[in-house]
């Protein structure tokens, strides 16, 4: 196989968020996220992996004959060709997107990270990682936020994008009204927030991190819009406790999804 085969341009396509919403497939790159992948049911279509790969993880070769999944053996150079990182690891598989709507957020969800206008990809595979290590029930992308399918999001990700719903669904308000109506509260992360995280132990606050709740984070650059910010119950701050002048919006989701789940304790 070259890099003219038909299949391979077709993979490499895939890179581009127009060719994966045609199709409703995307890649995923590294033995981690191929691994979680083939461990997803009727997720991967087909594997791309160089012989040095092959010989290094036997046991994904072995998942994916065991799975009926074609594993095809390509050189260095045709491998480079669909993988998009700088330093492809020798494995890339094709899979059907495992993006969904609202309904995929399960009823009884206890915890939920929003992301409005999110724009970068590995940030938005970050928090993904991040949801599915604190046990967070689901992940929503609003607005105009980056694909999760984006090849950078999908390694940021680790293979956490096939643990959890991931949800992209552009109307905010019906976002709200969804995680609403499954009994969640709603907070949104504002640095200007008169309420932190360090006053939930503080009657009268208003903060009950014990709560369903749904996270709402803002756009890298400008956070949340003065809307979105007013449409929350609340809106607390990640308090800053040295001189650093703000944190990286995935590290913020990590700290106030691991509040919740500390609280919420019997998860």
């Amino acid at each position: 196989m070259t890099v003219r085969s038909g299949r391979i341009k077709r993979a490499r396509r895939l890179a581009t968020r127009r060719f994966r919403a045609e199709t409703g497939e995307f890649l995923a790159e590294g033995p981690q996220a191929v691994r979680e992948a083939l461990a997803a049911p009727d997720v991967v279509l087909e594997v791309f992996a160089t012989a040095a790969a092959q010989e290094r993880h036997p046991l994904l070769h072995q998942a994916a004959d065991a799975a009926s999944v074609t594993w095809t053996v390509v050189d260095d150079e045709v491998l480079a060709e669909v993988a998009d990182a700088t330093t492809p690891q020798g494995i890339v598989a094709v899979c059907r997107t495992v993006v969904r709507g609202l309904e995929a957020v399960p009823d009884e969800a206890r915890l939920v990270v929003v992301c409005h206008d999110m724009r970068d990809p590995g940030n938005a595979g970050a928090v993904i990682r991040c949801a599915d290590a604190a046990g967070a029930d689901a992940v929503v992308l609003s607005a105009d936020s980056v694909d999760p399918t984006n090849p950078k999001a999908v390694r940021a990700g680790a293979g956490s994008l096939f643990h959890l719903p991931v949800v992209v669904h552009r109307d905010h308000g019906e976002v709200l009204d969804a995680l609403r109506a499954r009994g969640l509260q709603v907070l949104a992360t504002d640095g200007d927030a008169d309420v932190d995280l360090f006053d939930a132990d503080r009657e009268g606050s208003g903060l009950d991190l014990a709560a369903p709740t749904a996270w709402v984070m803002g756009n890298e650059a400008q956070g949340l819009p003065a809307e979105v910010r007013d449409a929350a119950d609340l809106a607390v701050a990640v308090p800053i406790l040295g001189r650093a002048e703000s944190l990286n919006l995935a590290t913020a989701a990590a700290v106030c999804l691991y509040a919740s789940a500390r609280a919420q304790g019997d998860r």
